[in-house]
């Protein structure tokens, strides 16, 4: 007799198109903006145009008298109640954190800094007459640059702290007993490579302008807003407006985008609420393009110096990096810890004897930054692996094999670093040996020595980025040791409706990450049901209740371990049910390919489906002893470390020496993320991830000039890159599972843009180390290459 296997086709590893793509890519979604409430009035809000000023004065009163006006009302109007931005990391026990009003009150400190708020019945109404407020400032010192900022006699941004130093943080692998000092490992070094490598200010520029939306009007105060984080911003208003948590609801309907930039609690999102609640009516605020790239935080900033030490034979014996990093003028959410998250990195995939790492945070008078995709991750790789290229150059030798004489074999993990962590699994011979005979890397090279020879005007260098990265921002005891508020759990919940579909709700919030298609693909393996047949529900904290939502490629690598373990308690409690309509006893059930069968029974034998005991939990006709009339259940998950994807990235740039016109002509990404869920959503990742570090290496920067002023405030002038510009992007996997996740998953939303920007400007770089070069400012545009090419020494 033939058998015919009638189990459903796995869906984790199935290349699935996006569920959610239909509703987003043509708009027919719920964005904030789209939101309309009966008799919801609308919010222009004032801001500062100066860096830095005193507010002599400040007269609201010829606003209200503007068409369609409601409400006006400034910082001091609000001063004893509006309470202050919150801070959720504290670094060092001395960190300096100056408060930070939604609405600045007798000072403003940088440009863009909201002074005042007008309500109206319509937009327009509110924008024109922000015109009719009067405000007068009194200009006070500015200072933008850091190393200005720490001198003696610096004009001070904060007058009543003393000081533009937010904190001074030191690790030193001896002190934490993780590996030797570094001045005494390297006594016997031969070379000591020192630079400097700066880390341009960025901006997330995310598709979807912020927006918030308040409904004040009912028991319970319901928020909209574009946001990544619902469940903290819940917990954060409680805490700053003072309303009971439970009669706060957010709501974060589908999001255009965030790349971190929408991790924060806005002072947008709480003069709104201020607005609502002085009104008694629904209110709406929508930033401009332009507001977003001036207020929003931004991204990176900072100075890495660096000192690799090594033997003149490529043995690496110690690494030194000292940071400074712009907070901006105040602390936002996250903004302290941004830089701090990289110091576990700046060790790349080496192994390092030594280690010492200081990192000092400034004030000065810009935009705040917080975290931007990869939040200290991508400035550590970049600071490694730019290291790594310039020894290669001091030594004579190839970048690669010096990589290979330090980085951890395969057969050393898990391997315990220099920096603290324990890397769980990785190969990154395999992933190397793909990249170079995709990239054709040893033709390439004999190109690159007939164009030198021939002294082409067009000169071609190839890049190399090997990196690793800490993925599941977690676990909740290593956060709290290091001072942050939150916890790094996450939770998933299973509901088994009656017809046999499924609700799960996570505690995830995406912003275009997929999480609809990739949770769906997860349950169906684990409950045995059709993709077709799972919705799943986040983004509303009535509705998934629980969560601490999306950033540091946390969602998939705990909430789909969440999600997994909530999925395998449902199946435990539809045994009994199962065992029960089978009429045998419970320990003789198995579950499999989405059947319960009695252990030992044919294999075409029927069995019950999980419908089948959704239905007759629903019924209740006939429940075994004890049994609870439902299978729905919820689970938390808190990691018990990180997960490490790893990868190598190749880039080949034509570089023309006489113009300085960059292309980049081929690029190859080999990542390792662990088992793939869906290889076209991480398909997707890696394509955009490398889309945003291309775009750090050769085109955008956030400039301000000497007044403060931020000159890159349209996209006319910060500068993303279109498809136009970017090149083909040969991307391919190796795996290497994670060991502690049941699916193996390790984490794949920042790797990209961590492992994109330093192969693309070391490329640059070698291609103009015969005329001299060994570094270029990012972005690496054609200005700074050809003045590069002219300061060069081209003998």
């Amino acid at each position: 007799m033939t058998v015919v296997d009638e189990r459903p086709a796995a869906e984790v590893g199935a290349p699935r198109k996006r569920k959610e793509d239909a509703r987003l890519i043509t708009g027919r979604t719920m964005w904030t903006d789209n939101l309309t409430l009966p008799g919801m009035l609308h919010l222009a809000i004032l801001r500062s145009p100066m860096a830095h000023a005193r507010i002599t004065r400040i007269d609201t009163a010829p606003a209200l008298a503007a068409p369609g006006v409601v409400a006006a009302f400034s910082g001091r109007d609000v001063a004893e109640t509006q309470g202050s931005l919150p801070c959720a990391w504290v670094v060092t026990d001395d960190m300096v954190h100056p408060d930070h009003p939604p609405l600045a009150v007798d000072e403003v400190r940088h440009v863009g800094e909201p002074v005042a708020v007008v309500v109206a019945r319509d937009a327009a109404s509110a924008v024109d007459a922000l015109g009719a407020i009067d405000v007068e400032y009194e200009p006070l010192p500015v200072v933008l640059e850091m190393d200005e900022a720490l001198g003696e006699g610096a004009a001070l941004v904060h007058s009543d702290k003393g000081t533009n130093k937010s904190y001074t943080w030191i690790y030193d692998s001896a002190e934490a007993g993780h590996g030797q000092a570094y001045d005494a490992a390297t006594a016997e070094a031969e070379v000591v490579l020192r630079k400097r490598y700066v880390q341009q200010r960025l901006i997330p520029a995310f598709m979807e302008p912020r927006s918030v939306v308040v409904d004040p009007t009912a028991d319970q105060v319901t928020i909209w807003s574009s946001t990544q984080i619902p469940h903290v911003l819940r917990v954060l208003i409680a805490l700053v407006t003072g309303l009971p948590e439970h009669k706060i609801r957010v709501i974060a309907p589908d999001v255009g985008g965030g790349f971190g930039g929408k991790l924060q609690m806005t002072a947008e999102e709480l003069i709104t609420m201020m607005a609502a609640r002085r009104v008694g009516k629904p209110a709406k605020y929508t930033e401009t393009r332009s507001e977003s790239l001036l207020a929003a935080h931004h991204g990176r900033d900072m100075y890495q110096d660096v000192e690799l030490a090594a033997r003149r034979d490529g043995t690496l014996l110690g690494l030194r990096v000292r940071l400074t990093a712009n907070m901006g003028a105040y602390l936002a959410l996250l903004t302290p810890s941004v830089p701090l998250l990289g110091r576990y990195m700046y060790n790349g995939i080496y192994k390092l004897p030594a280690y010492r790492f200081e990192c000092t945070g400034v004030f000065t008078n810009t935009t705040p930054t917080d975290a931007y995709r990869g939040a200290g991750r991508p400035e550590a790789t970049y600071a490694i692996e730019r290291a790594m290229d310039d020894l290669a150059a001091e030594l004579g030798m190839d970048p690669i094999e010096l990589r290979r004489r330090n980085w951890i074999g395969h057969g050393e993990f898990p391997f315990h670093t220099v920096a603290g962590l324990t890397y769980d699994s990785g190969d990154y011979e395999a992933a190397t040996d793909k990249a170079m005979s995709l990239f054709g890397y040893d033709e390439l090279r004999r190109e690159q020595a007939a164009r030198r020879e021939s002294r082409d005007p067009v000169q071609l260098g190839i890049g190399v980025s090997t990196y690793t990265e800490m993925c599941g921002l977690a676990p909740s005891r290593w956060l709290g040791s290091l001072g942050y508020a939150a916890g790094g759990w996450e939770s998933a919940s299973v509901r088994m409706l009656p017809t046999g579909k499924v609700e799960v709700l996570t505690g995830t919030s995406p912003h275009g990450q997929g999480h609809e298609t990739a949770w769906s693909q997860i349950a169906a393996d684990q409950l045995g049901v059709a993709f077709e047949d799972v919705e799943v529900l986040h983004g509303d904290t009535r509705t998934a209740h629980k969560g601490l939502d999306t950033y540091g490629s946390r969602s998939l690598a705990v909430g789909g371990f969440a999600l997994v373990n909530a999925c395998q308690k449902v199946v435990d409690k539809a045994k009994p049910i199962a065992a029960h309509l089978l009429e045998c006893d419970v320990a003789d059930v198995e579950f499999s390919a989405g059947r319960f069968r009695v252990r030992g029974a044919p294999a075409d034998a029927e069995g019950k489906t999980m419908a089948d005991c959704a239905l007759a939990v629903f019924a209740a006709h006939d429940m075994p002893g004890g049994a609870e009339p439902t299978l729905d259940a919820e689970a938390v998950y808190d990691p018990t470390d990180f997960s490490f994807p790893h990868g190598t990235h190749l880039c080949a740039t034509e570089v023309d020496t006489e113009t300085g016109r960059v292309t980049v002509r081929s690029y190859v990404a080999v990542d390792d993320v662990g088992k793939v869920v869906n290889p076209l959503i991480v398909e997707g990742q890696v394509h955009g991830g490398v889309a945003q570090g291309i775009a750090q290496a050769l085109f955008e920067e956030a400039v301000y000039d000497a007044d403060g002023n931020l000159l890159t405030g349209t996209f006319v002038d910060y500068t993303p890159p279109s498809s136009a510009d970017l090149p083909d992007i040969v991307s391919d996997r190796t795996e290497t599972p994670a060991p502690d996740h049941p699916l193996g998953i390790k984490g794949v939303g920042e790797a990209g843009t961590i492992a994109s920007t330093p192969a693309v400007v070391n490329a640059i770089v070698d291609a103009l180390r015969p005329y001299g070069v060994d570094d270029i400012r990012m972005p690496c545009t054609p200005e700074r290459v050809w003045r590069a090419v002219q300061g060069g020494d081209r003998s």
